[in-house]
């Protein structure tokens, strides 16, 4: 009994000082609460600032609360049927769905494009790629406010454009005029993005590579997609990623400045809405419904995503 008690006290004295049995498996750190330490304040931040919200979010959801904060009422899936029932709320999330695919398409296309011109470059290419890539240090609502001044009604260049092809341009009022805006705004600001990473995956291609598909294939084209494209699977992956969350997210402060003070009839995300109804009409039930909405979308298109795409991948 004794002896059982010394190797029970042993193992407790050698788990708290990292010891092991076998000295080239030992860890850097001397205690093993250590790591845990390092990593307390950002575990605090996904705690407090991710998982604690969403855990409110998905609670206030059930309920119909009072604006004011003086008391709830329990109305089950109330909420959800109220939003997948609203034909503002479908065609929110229809809106939502054409913005996503378009602003990802064209982002990730004309970043590839110009990735691939830039790799090209040899005569002043440091000048080029910078000026492609500062567009990218300028903040969401910065972005938003530049382009609502070229599309402004009244002074906007591209205003004066339209009005010399005969187009009267509206935005802000006419509803395609302001989802053209968001679009051009949302892609402009997004380019340089894609355009670091696809032109850092050209240049790690190798040049034996290249030179080999000089010699099989004569047509530019054909090299391209046979040889170069195959090989930015994996960049072009992680950028789809990117770009979707980034259009159904982080597009929220350039939609919030072209749209903010504007007539009613104006298209917005469905994060936008969220922020509307939550903030704006003070439905805070109805909001965090759309927004549990909203995660098991993302949720979804992020399995589909690793589901189906990632075997296209090819990493090595």
């Amino acid at each position: 009994m004794v002896e059982a008690d010394q190797t029970l006290v042993t193992r407790l004295r050698a788990w708290w000082s990292g010891e092991t049995a076998n000295p080239a498996k030992r860890v850097q750190f001397d205690r093993p609460l250590t790591p845990w330490l390092f990593l307390l304040p950002q575990l605090a931040v996904v705690v407090i600032f991710f998982y604690w919200p969403s855990v409110q979010a998905v609670t206030s959801s059930f309920y119909l609360e009072d604006p004011f904060g003086f008391g709830a009422t329990f109305v089950g899936m109330e909420n959800y049927a109220d939003a997948l029932n609203s034909s503002e709320y479908l065609g929110t999330a229809a809106f939502t769905a054409f913005f996503c695919v378009v602003v990802t398409t064209l982002a990730l296309g004309i970043g590839l494009l110009m990735a691939v011109k830039a790799d090209k470059v040899i005569r002043g290419a440091e000048s080029y790629k910078t000026l492609l890539i500062s567009v990218y240090a300028i903040a969401p609502p910065v972005a938003g406010l530049i382009g609502m001044m070229f599309f402004d009604m009244h002074m906007g260049p591209l205003k004066d454009l339209a009005a010399f092809f005969g187009y009267d341009l509206k935005v802000g009022i006419n509803y395609w005029d302001t989802a053209t805006a968001l679009i051009v705004i949302a892609v402009w600001k997004q380019i340089p993005y894609n355009f670091i990473f696809f032109l850092s995956g050209l240049q790690s291609v190798p040049v034996s590579v290249r030179e080999a598909a000089l010699i099989d294939a004569q047509s530019g084209w054909r090299r391209f997609w046979d040889i170069t494209l195959p090989l930015l699977a994996p960049t072009a992956f992680f950028l789809l990623v990117i770009n979707i969350t980034y259009t159904m997210f982080d597009t929220f402060p350039i939609i919030d400045v072209i749209v903010k003070d504007k007539p009613a009839n104006n298209p917005m995300t469905l994060v936008y809405k969220v922020y509307l109804d939550g903030f704006k009409g003070n439905d805070i039930g109805g909001s965090s419904a759309q927004s549990v909405i909203l995660m098991g979308v993302v949720a979804l298109l992020t399995v589909l995503q690793f589901r189906f795409l990632e075997r296209r991948v090819h990493y090595g």
